[in-house]
């Protein structure tokens, strides 16, 4: 069939005067195609009437298009079972044609980024071979959309900590930040809403004012508007985690970041440049960073346990063993798990991902050897109060502590005694009971009364008058 170009010649020159014949060895076509054409007398190529196999069984296939939620393989086995002699391919052109699930693509954006004015950020997990298991990782990158600098990450579990961790990570590697920050609607960052409408959590609007950018979120759906953060993932999965081994968490890290310097330092057919030269034009219009950039850290409070640890994550890192019982700061960074007494740093420990239960000692926090934990308590109220009566009773006191131990009953009824007996008759007999190492106070008991006997209790030895 002849295209509108060639229709268009013969017309025009049949119009000039020239017949048949001669446009056909012209334009070297039949000489019935150019009659046919200059009888029409329009360069409009007309429709083909023909009718299509298929359409005989419209109505089974649109039947079985819904029975089979779309799928054309099992359509067209079933078309095959009714006796239909149609090809697969014949099948789903049919379908193409009349639009039978299928629709036409629309046709994709494109956005034009000025220097400094957006950086992309999103997520996207993977799998990756650390210390020879098969881990799950959290992939975070940070790209600038106009040099194109990518900036890569991984983590065991994506939170609000681990963004500002990582922004501040990616705004130092860049040596400043865009105007904004995009992100998906799906991100930590969000709090409530979506696209224009979206509303950062404040301690994410927070620290993106200490840096000077804002967080935005593009509409749903419009997957192209994050289409430079996006495309990456695809190419960290298969040419920096497939295939490789990595010894744990900060040697993944460390490659990510040196690839990062291979992938923003290689020319790039498409940008007709290095990422690194298009930076260097566009690192004059990034946000300076801030004059001080204090680290991101997590805050939480633990009790030190019987056993001088604090569990963090499930993870017991060791406390000086001075400090069992006590309420600790914890503040817990990317690289570091830092103890503090108040505002004093009492321990700092490496961070340790896993595995769960694992305890990290500093053998700084641990006792002497053979000396063991030794507590100091404070002398009982009973025991001050009897020395602040009468200090002759240091001796005895000594000795009777050492034989009740910590038990104060006793000590309560030896002070009821000291108070309720004379003084005299009471210190004799408890220099007797400390000659004889006796403790019982009972019988210490006896031996004041019988010293007071005669006092209290005199005998009438007269006889009685009749």
């Amino acid at each position: 069939m002849l295209d509108e170009d060639t229709r268009t010649a013969i017309l025009r020159l049949h119009v000039q005067g020239h017949g048949s014949r001669k446009i056909s060895r012209a334009l070297g076509i039949a000489r019935d195609s150019v009659r046919r054409i200059i009888r029409s007398g329009s360069a409009t190529v007309p429709p083909l009437l023909r009718k299509e196999r298929a359409e005989a069984w419209r109505d089974e296939i649109l039947e079985l298009y819904t029975r089979y939620e779309g799928h054309l393989g099992r359509v067209h086995d079933a078309l095959s079972d009714l006796g239909v002699t149609i090809s697969y391919p014949a099948l789903t052109a049919f379908c193409r044609r009349h639009g039978i699930g299928h629709t036409p693509p629309p046709p994709a954006g494109h956005y034009l980024f000025s220097a400094g004015e957006e950086m992309q950020h999103d997520t996207s997990p993977h799998r990756a071979n650390i210390a020879g298991t098969e881990t799950r990782v959290q992939t975070a990158s940070l790209v600038l959309c106009y040099s194109r600098m990518i900036f890569f990450q991984h983590y065991p579990r994506f939170t609000r900590f681990e963004c500002k961790a990582f922004l501040a990570a990616g705004i130092d590697y860049f040596h400043g930040s865009a105007s904004r920050c995009m992100v998906d609607n799906s991100n930590v960052v969000v709090a409530a809403g979506t696209g224009a409408m979206m509303i950062p959590a404040p301690e994410m609007a927070a620290f993106a004012a200490r840096y000077g950018f804002v967080f935005i979120a593009h509409e749903k759906g419009d997957a192209n508007r994050s289409a430079r953060v996006e495309a990456p993932f695809h190419r960290i999965e298969t040419a920096f985690l497939t295939g490789e081994t990595f010894a744990d968490w900060r040697a993944l890290n460390a490659r990510a970041r040196a690839t990062c310097e291979t992938w923003n330092a290689k020319y790039s057919s498409k940008l007709h440049a290095s990422r690194r030269e298009l930076f260097a034009a566009e690192q004059a219009h990034l946000k300076p960073l801030p004059l001080h950039v204090p680290e991101v850290y997590q805050l939480c409070n633990r009790i030190v346990d019987a056993e001088g640890y604090v569990n963090v994550n499930r993870i017991r890192y060791s406390a000086p063993y001075r400090l069992i019982g006590r309420t600790l700061e914890v503040r817990e960074t990317l690289e570091r798990v830092v103890l503090y007494d108040g505002p004093r740093r009492v321990a700092s420990h490496a961070r340790v991902h896993g595995p769960f239960d694992t305890r990290v000692t500093d053998p700084a926090h641990r006792p002497p050897r053979g000396q063991g934990l030794v507590r100091h308590r404070p002398p009982a109220p009973e025991l001050i109060e009897i020395l602040q009566i009468d200090s002759r009773m240091t001796c005895y006191l000594n000795a009777f502590k050492s034989h009740v131990g910590e038990r104060r009953a006793p000590l309560r009824r030896l002070l009821s005694m000291l108070r309720d007996y004379p003084r005299e008759p009471f210190l004799a007999a408890i220099a007797d009971a400390e000659r004889y190492r006796l403790f019982d106070l009972d019988r210490l008991e006896k031996m004041v009364l019988r010293r007071i006997a005669d006092d209290y209790f005199p005998l009438d030895l007269e006889p009685d008058d009749e």
